[in-house]
């Protein structure tokens, strides 16, 4: 039994490591952004669906609003290129990230690549809403 169990752990430790890649290509920068979703500039955050750009990060954030109460906020640096003046990201059809560069693009709901050979996603950090209004946007 305990030979099952440590050969178990081992198993799932393997799998998890293997399951998180790191991003070399983006640079590390600190984010720690405060967004007043009042403000006219966020405006369509205040609804399931919305998103708006921020600044922040690298090349700037894309955040989304998933159901009212949840956020995403992701790096608008393409995340498989150098950041350059092509590499920042729009959204595209309020469901979609793309990237100008090479027309690759990704899911705006969990940063998936949604272009086949892409071998990393979208950057994410967290977003929490602190109030009614605020939201707050780190990377720690």
């Amino acid at each position: 039994m305990r030979v099952f169990l440590f050969c178990f752990l081992v198993i799932m430790i393997s799998f998890a490591c293997e399951s998180d890649q790191q991003n070399n290509i983006l640079p590390r920068v600190q984010v720690n952004e405060t967004l007043n979703l009042s403000n006219p500039e966020f405006i369509n955050l205040q609804v399931a669906g919305g998103w708006s750009y921020a600044n922040g990060g690298i090349s700037g954030l894309i955040v989304y609003n998933l159901n009212g109460n949840s956020f995403k906020a992701w790096e608008r640096s393409c995340p498989h290129l150098k950041p350059s003046t092509c590499t920042r990201m729009t959204v595209e059809n309020s469901f979609k990230m793309k990237c100008h560069c090479d027309q690759s693009e990704f899911n705006i709901l969990n940063g998936s690549p949604l272009t086949a050979g892409i071998n990393f996603g979208a950057r994410e950090y967290k977003a929490t809403l602190i109030n009614a209004t605020t939201l707050k946007i780190t990377n720690f």
